[in-house]
């Protein structure tokens, strides 16, 4: 129920702070008990269910899934196979997109404001007052016995003019618009930038996908992010050391009555360059919203981003000490920002809510990630730099695999797909693993499992059958190749 206006105070036995991640906290174990849960969602460009639902995760694969489809034209040529790609049609794709995702996020606001009884829903933005108490918008006061902030993240902007022009866009928004741009300006080298990249140029639009520093992908496996880079310059264009210096509004007159912007874009040697374009899409980066509740102010502990800091149980600290009945899950806290680990940690901080006396700890190892660009990327673990950082380059074994290299590879034609193993050389620990290519997300995830069940990488390549010639034989290849002890069991 709905309870927005002002009135006695509400105790509640449990208040949450965010619809995505911490929507999932609300289990039959409060049925009968009293819930708030606020939300900002109503009145941003996120709706009920947080990030991953409205503007994140999902809707973004369901565009990436029709734009590897025209991607695909050039695989198909290289088989022999003339596939002609006529165009994308932009409202369709975004009309299937959004009519799914809004349902699913007005049913689940639906069923936690209209359905359940015990569940008091404010759709306003709030600001701590205490530990574990909090002001909403239009004056509701909450004070609870025990409270989680799941108040996600959000994106960067930078201070540079234009930048509130309505053709300037984040990934909060730039999945609705009216028409597929002609020529889109992307500012970032990160995830989202290389999605939306890989999106747009294979819907049909002219990508410019500008970087600060040379390289796409900085943060992954330095072989993985040269391999992109390279994938991405020979599929758009790519203009390195530049940042964007301001976004000035065009005359529409002159450009067939189109109201595009002229994009200034600033060189690292202090030069100016212009880029006519339709739409500029700003993706440097996501910022936690540890600041709209005022954490910093209620006395929380902060990392130096702005997440709020928690112990291995996902308590929150303030003053290095835990605060009895605080808790802090996903992008507000997370330094991963993947809605896998807000999952993760809303299940153990369910379990500790519900039983305080049996406390669980959080999974730190084997995080895994995925980004659904063109071609795809996926990562565990170190890279090969951390792991021989942390045990000496001396005791690492490594392996690259080419796609190409197998039997699938071969009847695909792949000549850019490689598959990393980094593993310990004195007992076959495998330290990370690194994948670009078609399916990366999929034939990482052996790897995955390997790590976090302390399987060595000789027991993970010789102690199952791997299917001939799927293509998973490029996982089995690359452990193969590493210079490990052999199991003696096997």
């Amino acid at each position: 129920m709905t309870d927005s206006a002002q009135g006695s105070p509400l105790t509640p036995d449990l208040a949450i702070i965010g619809s995505g991640s911490g929507n999932s906290l609300i289990t039959p174990h409060w049925d009968g008990r009293p819930v708030v849960l606020a939300d900002r969602g109503a009145g941003s460009t996120a709706a009920f269910g947080g990030t991953c639902l409205n503007v994140g995760c999902i809707p973004t694969k369901m565009f990436v899934r029709p734009a590897a489809l025209a991607h695909s034209t050039e695989e198909a040529q290289r088989l022999g196979v003339d596939l002609e790609a006529r165009g994308a049609d932009w409202p369709a794709i975004r009309d299937r997109v959004f009519a799914r995702v809004d349902s699913i996020s007005e049913a689940g606001r639906h069923y936690r404001d209209v359905q359940l009884d015990h569940v008091t829903l404010l759709e306003e933005q709030v600001t701590l007052t205490g530990p574990t108490s909090f002001l909403s918008a239009a004056g509701t006061e909450v004070s609870a016995e025990q409270l989680v902030i799941a108040a996600g993240s959000r994106p960067v902007l930078p201070e540079v003019p234009g930048i509130d022009l309505p053709q300037v866009h984040t990934s909060d928004s730039v999945m609705r618009l009216q028409d597929l741009p002609r020529r889109v300006l992307i500012v970032g080298g990160g995830y989202i930038a290389c999605e939306f990249a890989g999106i747009f140029s294979g819907l049909g639009s002219e990508v410019i996908q500008v970087n600060r520093s040379v390289g796409l992908m900085s943060a992954m496996d330095p072989d993985l992010a040269s391999a992109f880079s390279a994938e991405a310059e020979r599929s758009w264009t790519v203009l390195y050391e530049r940042t964007l210096g301001a976004v000035l509004a065009r005359d529409p007159e002159g450009d067939g009555g189109r109201a595009g912007v002229t994009a200034q874009l600033v060189t690292v040697d202090g030069r100016q360059e212009e880029h006519d374009v339709d739409v500029v899409l700003v993706a440097i980066g996501r910022r936690p919203n540890s600041d709209l509740l005022g954490a910093a102010e209620a006395g929380l502990d902060l990392h130096e981003d702005g997440r709020i800091v928690v112990d291995e149980h996902q308590r929150v600290l303030s003053g290095g000490t835990p605060v009895a009945g605080l808790y802090a899950l996903g992008d507000v806290s997370s330094p991963a920002q993947l809605k896998h680990v807000a999952n993760h940690e809303a299940r153990v901080v369910a379990h500790n809510l519900e039983n305080p006396q049996d406390l669980r700890a959080s999974r730190q190892h084997a995080v895994p990630s995925a980004v659904f660009a063109h071609p795809e990327l996926a990562q565990v673990g170190l890279t090969e730099p951390q792991a021989a950082e942390r045990i000496g380059a001396e005791n690492l074994t490594v392996t690259v695999q080419n796609y190409g290299d197998t039997a699938y590879g071969w009847a695909m034609e792949d000549h850019s797909g490689i598959f990393k193993v980094i593993a310990d050389r004195r007992d076959g620990t495998i330290l990370g693993a690194h994948a670009m290519g078609y399916q990366a997300s999929n034939l990482i995830q052996p790897i995955i499992q390997a790590m976090s069940f302390g399987q060595d990488a000789h027991t993970v390549a010789r102690g199952q059958y791997w299917i001939h010639p799927a293509l998973m034989e490029v996982t089995e290849n690359a452990l193969l190749g590493l210079d490990v002890p052999v199991s003696e069991h096997l």
